[in-house]
């Protein structure tokens, strides 16, 4: 299951990043808005041939990078024990997280042949940060959210009681040393 469309792709990081690194050294994808068209699936009826199989052939590496990032998430939740395809309700809290590290895993993954200092590229942090809170997750020390399907769930009982051992001293007991 993918976790990310390439439509929310086109939104951020944008069709400009996608068409640099999903395209062929010798089929570059250079109009912006063609790769756009081509992430969104609107008309594309104004470019080439030439340039549509470019365009197509940068949305089939997009593609599988976003069912690699998938499989690789999917990897980390049945690890915790959940039931896979993980469904959540749009808009969740855990819907959202799992879309920003489906994208930032997919991110790197278009990304993995650029000659840059893994320390501080903000493309590689964000691939790190998602698989470590991957790993956290599969640990159960982090959570999706109030709609965690693999949350405990809650009894709805607020009752607190306390209980402690008789006490020591008391006034009556104290009196005797004035």
């Amino acid at each position: 299951m993918s976790y990310i469309t390439t439509a929310e792709l086109a939104e951020r990081p944008g069709a400009r990043e996608i068409a640099q690194q999903a395209s062929l050294p010798h089929q570059m994808v250079r109009d912006d808005a063609l790769m756009d068209a081509t992430l969104r699936g609107t008309d594309r009826s104004a470019w080439t041939p030439e340039q549509l199989a470019a365009a197509d052939a940068a949305l089939a590496r997009v593609q599988d990078a976003v069912a690699e990032a998938g499989a690789l998430i999917d990897g980390h939740l049945v690890q915790r024990g959940y039931t896979l395809p993980l469904a959540l309700p749009p808009g969740s809290t855990g819907r959202s997280m799992v879309t920003v590290w489906a994208r930032a895993i997919t991110r790197y993954l278009l990304n993995k042949d650029r000659m840059t200092d893994e320390s501080k590229d903000p493309v590689a942090r964000d691939y790190r940060d998602a698989l470590k809170l991957l790993g956290l997750l599969a640990a159960g020390k982090f959570s999706l959210g109030a709609d965690d399907p693999a949350a405990p769930a809650a009894t709805g009982s607020t009752d607190v009681r306390f209980d402690s051992a008789p006490t020591v001293f008391n006034r009556t007991q104290l009196r005797a040393f004035r």
